[in-house]
């Protein structure tokens, strides 16, 4: 996993491939926490990005070792279950 500390709000998270994923809310507890904008068919709370899908950070961007349609695929509920499974 990447070192999230340099890690900031308001930052882009892209795919592997470049594809906007969302915008970091915040790190919480190894995850980054997407804004609310940014989750899709629930825009009534945030989803989350696990800290060992990010292969680097590179000035204002996240940048994640899965493609963006991968990516969208493996974020996460606040518990932690992948999207659909609460």
């Amino acid at each position: 996993m990447t070192d999230l500390s340099g890690v900031r709000e308001h930052m882009e998270v892209i795919g592997a491939d470049g594809v906007h994923i969302g915008t970091v809310d915040r790190v919480e507890g190894g995850r980054i926490k997407l804004t609310k904008a940014d989750s899709g068919s629930h825009p009534e709370h945030h989803h989350y990005i696990s800290g060992g899908l990010v292969a680097a950070v590179e000035g204002d961007q996240v940048r994640l070792s899965a493609n963006g349609d991968a990516a969208v695929l493996l974020e996460e509920e606040e518990s932690g279950a992948g999207l659909g499974e609460d």
